[in-house]
């Protein structure tokens, strides 16, 4: 059988040698239009920092390497530009001589990933503007770094964030535009908001809720025009504003195309041909919390999907893909901000009915050097069904996001999360994990033994007569900085007080992070009082608000 893999990287390499460890017989094509089959591309920004040192470690697999390992006939810079499905033929053109042929397959793949957006703007086809998706993107960004000194880029999600961190870090003056409100789109905006701040401390320049109209070159820069009618001069820009699946292929072929806009393919990678099977960044998936069809342009679906895609191409359809959680994790200087599953925004748009809590916790125990405060977000339903959970901080956020991925693939329940057993010792956690503790958080919700309210929330809800702002802190912390109207009692002392307080009142209860404001919320309620408590405390208030803690609207 004769087997045609149409690109490289994540899916199509993966798929090739799985095909190859199933079957020694058959005949494996591999085409790929770029130089490289397979180069870890999420580690482009870094060699541009200077962090990965050696640019050949980025190289994966070699059209050498995987003939001599795995017996597949790898062909570079060679493009498929067209798929006769009715003679079950490709026909290819090599890039360097531009000479065309023509193969036949028996069983025929796609992975040609994605492309940069590039928006048809005015100027946007000026050399000082670049973008980064494969090596060659990364060895002319690389070459241009070196004896240039401002730079713009455009787009704040993965990328953008990456190689403007990487250009600060190399001494460089950076600006990053970004239409949105908040940067790293899969997350929510209290969590973004440390990465704004982080930015700041870093003299990263965001500019945020602003988008570019069009650019003109000059001779030694190039002009930024704003939708704000502000023009920006810089020597480079850096378009980093998103991907498009590349569908260019299977359109003309006659493929079915999905509501997304990317590749259709059913629970078993095949397309609309029983012949052809699509993996990657091309194809649309489903979301796996809510089923909903979406595009996730990451290396770990991809990776799942080219070992299961190989087995179903050789042993027939029997290894369904169950969809993707969109797990993501991010390194933004010292901060690591990590996401899976659904975030609030989606939630929202897709009216689901939701609760969330936010627990702030040492990423191991305090009383041990050098403990880190982790923030996780986790969102859940009435039924206890986990939606998702975002986290920030320096340390431990990768374990715990995925551990709630874990759990959700799993089926869990956000209370289940109470008795997941993680390993201990003081160098490593706590002995009740930030994991524990939000499902602790996330019962006391559910069971209406405390009730919360969000950032966004509280400033509409003290319009109200009846409500009055409690915060539990020692007077000492309360002096450095509160929320404005705020009255200071003491959590040690708040039962001496009790008397002293209004059973008509609503009292809205904050402490530093949260420990203090929920021991409060049950003392206030165990004595007959109504309370409620601010999800994330004080530290969140001013992380989303800094230098901004008073109560304004």
């Amino acid at each position: 059988m004769k087997i045609i893999v149409i690109g490289g990287v994540a899916g199509g390499a993966t798929a090739a040698t799985r095909l190859r460890r199933l079957n020694e017989d058959n005949e494996i094509i591999i085409y790929e239009k770029g130089a490289h089959v397979s180069f870890a591309n999420c580690g482009l920004p870094y060699y541009i920092g200077g962090v990965i040192e050696d640019r050949d470690k980025l190289l994966l697999q070699t059209p050498e390497s995987l003939k001599a390992r795995y017996n597949l006939d790898v062909r570079v810079l060679t493009e498929v530009v067209s798929i006769d499905r009715e003679s079950k033929t490709i026909s290819v053109r090599n890039v360097v001589s531009g000479e065309t042929s023509t193969e036949y397959y028996d069983i025929l793949l796609l992975s040609p990933g994605a492309e940069p957006i590039r928006p048809p703007f005015e100027g946007i086809t000026s050399p000082k503007i670049y973008t980064l998706r494969n090596v060659a993107d990364m060895d002319k960004i690389a070459t241009m770094v070196a004896d240039k000194d401002d730079f713009i880029v455009v787009g704040g999600g993965f990328i953008g964030l990456e190689i403007a961190e990487n250009l600060i870090e190399k001494g460089k003056n950076v600006r990053l535009i970004e239409l949105g409100t908040q940067v790293m789109a899969p997350v929510d905006y209290e969590i973004a908001s440390f990465v704004h701040n982080k930015a700041k401390e870093k003299g990263l320049k965001l500019l945020l809720n602003t988008g570019v109209e069009k650019f003109r070159d000059e001779e030694k820069f190039i002009k930024v025009f704003l939708n704000n009618g502000e023009i920006l001069e810089t020597e480079a820009v850096i378009l980093a504003i998103g991907i498009k699946p590349e569908t260019s292929l299977a359109k003309n072929a006659g493929l079915e195309i999905g509501e997304t806009g990317g590749i259709l393919v059913n629970e078993y990678l095949q397309t609309s041909d029983e012949s052809i099977y699509a993996v990657g960044d091309a194809i649309e998936v489903k979301n796996f919390v809510n089923q909903i069809k979406v595009l996730i342009p990451l290396a770990w679906p991809a990776n799942r999907q080219g070992r299961l895609v190989a087995d179903n191409m050789i042993l027939g359809n029997h290894s369904a893909y169950s969809g993707s959680l969109g797990s993501s994790i991010l390194k933004f200087f010292e901060l690591s901000v990590a996401s899976t599953g659904m975030n609030e925004k989606l939630l929202k748009r897709f009216e689901f009915e939701y609760q969330s809590a936010i627990i702030t916790k040492g990423s191991h125990a305090g009383y041990y050097p050098e403990s880190k405060e982790i923030v996780m977000k986790i969102l859940f339903g009435n039924d206890g069904k986990v939606y998702g959970a975002q986290a920030v901080g320096q340390e431990g956020v990768d374990k715990r996001i995925d551990i709630i991925a874990t759990a959700i693939k799993a089926g869990m329940k956000v209370q289940d999360l109470q008795d997941i057993e993680i390993t201990y010792a003081p160098p490593y956690n706590s002995a009740k994990d930030l994991v524990n503790i939000a499902g602790y958080t996330a019962e006391n919700i559910l069971k209406g033994d405390l009730n919360v309210i969000s950032y966004d929330q509280l400033i509409p809800f003290m319009q109200k007569k009846d409500v009055v702002l409690l915060d539990v802190r020692t007077p000492e912390e309360f002096s450095k900085g509160s929320i404005d109207g705020a009255v200071n009692i003491n959590v040690d002392e708040l039962r001496a007080h009790i008397k002293d307080l209004d059973k008509s009142k609503m009292y809205v209860i904050y402490c530093q992070v949260g420990l203090r404001g929920y021991l409060a919320n049950r003392i206030l309620r165990n004595h007959g009082y109504k309370a409620m408590n601010l999800n994330g405390g004080y530290n969140l208030w001013k992380t989303v608000f800094p230098g901004k803690e008073m109560l304004q609207n």
